[in-house]
């Protein structure tokens, strides 16, 4: 997808902003993995037609859907690239083929379920302009239906082992409006093509939950900072295509996989009581709610995830091979 023509081309690389000097054009591709999501395509596929940057393409990922997903867009939005596997690769593994199939210099993963504001990719890139030492970006993102207030200001992780959304839920008043931050939500993410180049893509095998944060973690291991671009913002709804008492199981394996793939032993060691402590809290809290579908499905995320273990070990020798951070600027950017 292009933007819209009613748009006059622009710099786009250099934030659209008077009186500075022309620089490179820039492209960015959207990637949208979507699976039965055609009664959310409408909204999503129209904001990025409303983007002020011109120079991007869309590419929608089908995951195998049974719904109307490929007659709609063929029939509504013509413009974006669709790309029809045969079978459900998952958000990761979509995410992928999207990424393989583009062009750009920066890649954006946008989850079906959002509505990005027109100045989105406009403000993204502008971040990137400067911000040359980051090679990937965190968008702002609000909940769809209560606008004020945030889904991620970009993410965290915790010296106990857990990942999370900063800022969910709370009022955006500016106080999460950072230069940086550890990482960014895959709903809403833009990387730099250069740095994918170096460190690789998503994980196949975290499959949709937290494979976002390994690779965020692989990035600032590899000397990679994210920027957090305040005015970008995207509307999401939260979970809509996903998540809820499936995603419990792949938070309770994927949790334990970050530790065992990314997490390096000179942080692992000094915080290694607090992060047993945290997984035995999320396990008794699992074990009291244990008549609950997600509850049982944590328990066995949990299970996997140990016994997964050793083929994250596998995969950890090349990811700290290649880092490139201090202990004391890795420690900086983690939470309690």
């Amino acid at each position: 997808m292009t933007g819209s023509p009613q748009h006059a081309p622009r710099d786009a690389a250099c934030g659209h902003v008077e009186g500075r000097p022309a620089c490179r054009p820039a492209l960015v591709s959207v990637i949208i993995p979507t699976w039965n999501g055609a009664h959310h395509l409408p909204v999503c596929l129209n904001a990025l037609r409303q983007q002020t940057l011109p120079a991007y393409e869309v590419i929608l990922v089908d995951n195998a859907s049974s719904d109307n997903t490929r007659a709609l867009v063929a029939q509504d939005f013509p413009e974006a690239r669709l790309i029809a596997l045969p079978t459900n690769k998952r958000f990761a593994g979509a995410c992928n083929v999207g990424i393989r199939a583009s062009r750009g210099e920066f890649v954006a993963l946008l989850n079906n379920d959002t509505e990005a504001d027109p100045r989105w990719l406009e403000n993204v890139v502008a971040t990137f302009d400067a911000h040359p030492d980051a090679g990937f970006v965190a968008s702002k993102l609000r909940l769809f239906d209560q606008r004020d207030r945030l889904h991620s200001a970009g993410d965290y992780y915790t010296l106990r082992g857990v990942p999370g959304n900063r800022g969910v839920w709370q009022v955006d008043d500016g106080r999460f409006d950072t230069e940086y931050v550890f990482g960014a939500c895959g709903a809403a993410s833009v990387y730099r093509r250069a740095m994918l180049d170096q460190i690789g893509l998503l994980d196949e095998t975290f499959e949709f939950s937290c494979e976002d944060v390994d690779l965020s973690w692989r990035a600032q291991l590899a000397g990679y900072k994210c920027a957090f671009a305040r005015e970008a913002i995207v509307y999401h709804k939260v979970s809509a295509t996903g998540g809820g008492i499936l995603n419990s199981y792949y938070d309770g394996r994927n949790f334990i996989w970050l530790l065992a793939k990314d997490v390096p032993g000179d942080i692992l060691r000094p915080h290694l009581g607090k992060i047993l402590a945290e997984q035995w809290r999320i396990t008794r809290a699992a074990l009291r709610a244990w008549r609950g579908q997600a509850a049982r499905n944590r328990l066995k995320g949990q299970l996997a995830g140990v016994l997964g273990i050793p083929r994250m070990l596998g995969r950890r020798r090349a990811v700290q091979r290649a880092r490139a951070i201090s202990k004391a600027d890795l420690a900086g950017l983690l939470d309690a």
